[in-house]
């Protein structure tokens, strides 16, 4: 497997090494000691998995302390534009954002630490994305940040006709407007 830095400090891609053969491949999703290798070292404790349609976004989400929750996220089926936003007030980085295609065919997996928030679109008629978490889901300390933030100007590579959002993602405030931090 392949770490690979991104822009962001302590965001980065995990591609894993494939062995195929003529019953299909094999590969490693995580390994905790290649992983401490690279100074990843989070004791994940709960996978989720979502399944969306084509042109769903989710997010921007994120947990505050003491449920901050760092993630690893992949694809199972489908294919996503997976995005994390840097929320470290002390980061060079901060309020800058970060995105990757996340599919099914690459096997690419995204680390998103602790203070980021995070969010993808379903770029595949459908996507099934699986995410390992550090923390457990605590409604209290939930937050987020709305997709079509004006600031942080993600393109979402979806047809803003074409976007389905939660009722409830709708909702969320503008960057700007948050009062919470890491």
């Amino acid at each position: 497997m392949t770490i690979d830095k991104t822009t962001i400090k302590d965001l980065v891609i995990i591609t894993p090494t494939i062995f195929n053969d003529e019953r299909g491949y094999f590969f490693e999703a995580h390994n905790k000691a290649k992983f401490k290798e690279h100074e990843i070292s989070y004791n994940f404790i709960q996978d989720n998995q979502s399944f969306s349609t084509k042109g769903v976004i989710r997010g921007l989400h994120l947990q505050i302390a003491p449920f901050a929750q760092a993630k690893l996220v992949r694809v199972l089926q489908g294919e996503i534009l997976d995005v994390a936003v840097d929320l470290r007030k002390n980061s060079p980085t901060y309020g800058q954002h970060f995105s990757v295609v996340l599919s099914a065919e690459n096997k690419k997996q995204l680390m998103v630490p602790h203070g980021f928030a995070h969010g993808f679109s379903v770029l595949s008629d459908t996507a099934s994305v699986l995410y390992k978490v550090d923390q457990v889901y605590d409604k209290n300390s939930e937050r987020g940040i709305r997709y079509d933030d004006a600031s942080l100007a993600i393109d979402w590579q979806i047809n803003p006709d074409d976007v389905i959002v939660s009722e409830k993602d709708l909702i969320l405030p503008a960057f700007k407007d948050i009062d919470w931090e890491f």
